[in-house]
């Protein structure tokens, strides 16, 4: 189903386009800009696959292309990420059961060198950290590239309909979706190359130069060159294990606002919230506002995780926060119809006879995201563990540059916390990387140290002290 009406957004002004798609053969409407997934979503279609052993159904889960719930065929090509993917007219979509085959009637693309783009620095993720990298890697001198596997720009900031705190120079009391238009103006404005629906599939050394091995709309094989890189790759949804976690309806936090706030598709009618913390609260809140039934959320610690001003506004709308409570189990055939929750003592065991069932058609899991660091790891740079910042993080100094010379990092790829922390760390690796690069005079280390300073500020709060203790493991001079 699609929204029509919101307090916010206007989906009918953004829509492309209507164009037919067919799944298993129906016709399907769609629009034009919104990707195949969402297409079957708003079609009522939930399950895009079958797991291949088991035959277990299968449905979307984190949006963003980075896990394997939504691999489908296309035009007769299994394994396509229908999450990123975007419509075309006439597309044949099927759902993947066994071990999918490539069609024999489909020869692959005739061997050629792939063109190569030449840049002082390459930017490799284009949400708050790579854009603000780019921008300002390209003030202080320097030819900067930017590429991002997905069909727009923004990152999380396309999803976020509430506003910011901070202050005003970092987009204080402005939403979201707002200060990602404000950063593609700016990116244009300085007519930065831009490389959407370009998945970066390789970081390497050549040289004293980096190599970025990308591919663009799964067909066209690019060679990104540059002195220095940037990677802002973001991070992934976590999952939790519970009974049934892999059915239909069960959704990263993150798919649920791409439906909602990005494409205008109501994820369904009723739903579990399991994580009390930022963004379990704000999800809960922006359900509301597209009009879905939100009926409780669980936490399994004895406190809510969030600002106190989301939980209070959750609070004033009658949704209950069950803390000391875990899910238990999805309930359903085909796709999720319940969840059963359950109380948890002060040794994290389930206390028997608290079970309680909720008839809803949406889990949403809020448990937070761990950094997507495969390039970096691939690449070779030192990486470590580190809880308070999410998992598995690289060592980097100050200025945002890891073990490896020339190749920095920003954002929560570089550990998990705020898009406002995410924008400045940005403008630091990228003003470091045109140092790194050459370009750029040294009265832009004024600037990074000026944004350091905002960090700092900003982590000064009580909910920035596990980041700080997470900083002291990783950042090293």
């Amino acid at each position: 189903m699609r929204l029509s009406e919101h307090p916010i957004l206007n989906f009918e002004k953004v829509r492309g386009k209507e164009v037919t798609i067919y799944f298993e053969g129906t016709p399907i409407k769609a629009y034009e800009g919104e990707t195949i997934a969402m297409a079957l979503h708003a079609a009522g279609i939930r399950t895009f696959q079958y797991s291949t052993k088991k035959h277990r159904p299968r449905g979307l889960f984190c949006a963003i292309g980075k896990c394997s719930s939504c691999l489908m065929k296309v035009n007769g090509i299994p394994n396509v990420r229908t999450c990123i993917t975007l419509v075309e007219d006439g597309m044949q979509i099927e759902m993947q059961e066994e071990k999918p085959l490539l069609p024999k009637t489909k020869k692959p693309p005739k061997w050629k060198e792939p063109p190569r783009i030449e840049a002082d620095v390459i930017v490799v993720g284009g949400g708050p950290a790579g854009m603000m990298a780019a921008i300002h890697a390209q003030d202080a001198g320097a030819k900067v590239v930017l590429l991002d596997e997905n069909p727009m720009l923004g990152g999380q900031l396309v999803k976020q309909t509430h506003k910011f705190f901070g202050k005003r120079e970092q987009f204080a009391g402005v939403r979201g979706i707002k200060i990602a238009d404000i950063l593609e103006e700016e990116l244009r404005k300085r007519n930065i190359e831009l490389f959407l629906e370009t998945s970066a599939i390789m970081l390497l050394q050549e040289g004293e130069e980096k190599l970025v091995v990308g591919v663009r709309k799964n067909k066209e094989l690019i060679e990104f060159k540059g002195k220095a890189v940037v990677v802002a790759t973001g991070a992934m949804e976590r999952m939790i294990p519970f009974e049934n976690n892999d059915l239909p309806g069960v959704y990263g936090a993150g798919a649920i606002q791409t439906l909602m706030n990005t494409y205008g598709v109501k994820p369904g009618d009723k739903v579990l919230i399991v994580g009390a913390g930022n963004v379990g609260l704000i999800l809960a809140y922006q359900l509301y506002q597209a009009g879905v039934k939100v009926e409780a959320i669980v936490e399994a610690m004895p406190k809510v995780g969030g600002y106190f001003v989301h939980a209070a506004k959750i609070r004033r709308l009658g949704i209950p926060i069950l803390t000391r409570h875990t899910i238990l189990r999805a309930e359903g055939k085909e796709k999720v119809e319940r969840a059963i929750v359950a109380q948890l003592d002060e040794n994290w065991k389930v206390i028997p006879g608290t079970e309680r069932a909720f008839e809803v058609d949406v889990i949403a899991l809020a448990v937070g995201l761990r950094p997507s660091i495969e390039l970096l790891h691939q690449v070779g740079c030192q990486i470590k563990y580190v809880p308070e910042l999410g998992g598995h993080v690289v060592i980097r100094d100050s200025r945002m540059e890891t073990t490896i010379r020339g190749i920095f990092v920003a954002g929560d790829s570089a550990g998990i916390e705020e898009a406002t922390t995410a924008m400045l760390e940005g403008k630091i690796a990228g003003i470091g990387a045109a140092l790194g690069a050459g370009v750029a005079s040294p009265e832009w280390l004024k600037e990074i140290e000026k944004a350091q300073k905002e960090l700092e500020e900003f982590r000064s709060g009580p909910f920035g002290s596990k980041v700080l203790e997470g900083l002291k493991k990783v950042v090293v001079e």
